[in-house]
């Protein structure tokens, strides 16, 4: 996963849970809306009064639970750096001589993953902000879910490798390319049948 969607900070988030069933729906509304316009327009391409017209509200009402579209892009890449977390953290589970099956289950849950979030993703990867602290914990979030993978894989290795981190991120970097070729390109090449090359790929990885 390339974590430029991740949050920099969650500035926000936490008094989102003070507000108003009505407050809530307009909050919501905003946020979808700048979605739909960063997937659109990309980041860049985007202004706040893209976003209050698209989501029916005024400027001033995007003030009111807004600092700027930092923020925005900031809370929107919360859930997708969670998600990915919580798939990379499948590893945990796994026993320590896992089947083609297992490690298939978890490559397909990976691929539902990007289904969800891939596009977003993709976006800010391309037209995100340009500002060194974003880029900087994108990278720093970027690494982090390739060492826990790598740590994850390593230890049901026959041979452990000594750089988690670099194992992590082939095989991250591998997932994330066959999605895009089948996803984004639409390359003619049937999605089961790259899941099973992934799956066997890793577990001779595993059996050294």
């Amino acid at each position: 996963m390339t974590l430029e969607a991740s949050p920099t900070h969650v500035a926000g988030t936490e008094d989102a849970s003070e507000l108003g069933p009505r407050a809530l729906r307009t909050r919501e509304a905003i946020l979808d809306a700048a979605r739909k316009l960063f997937l659109d327009r990309g980041y860049a391409g985007t202004r706040i009064n893209n976003i209050t017209d698209e989501a029916g509200v005024s400027r001033a009402g995007f003030y009111t639970y807004f600092k700027d579209k930092h923020e925005v892009v900031d809370i929107l890449g919360v859930e997708p750096y969670k998600d990915c977390m919580r798939v990379v953290g499948m590893w945990d589970e796994m026993p320590k001589r896992p089947t083609v099956d297992e490690i298939r289950d978890w490559v397909q849950a990976y691929f539902d993953f990007m289904d969800v979030h891939g596009a977003f993703i993709y976006a800010l990867a391309q037209s995100g902000p340009t500002d060194e602290e974003f880029r900087a914990t994108a990278r720093r979030l970027q690494v982090r879910a390739a060492f826990l993978l790598g740590v994850g894989l390593r230890s049901r290795q026959a041979s452990p490798t000594s750089a988690p981190e670099a194992l992590g991120l082939s095989i991250l970097a591998m997932l994330d390319h066959s999605w895009s070729q089948i996803r984004v390109r639409k390359l003619p090449i049937d999605q089961r049948e790259v899941v099973d090359a992934i799956s066997e790929t890793i577990l001779h990885t595993l059996k050294g």
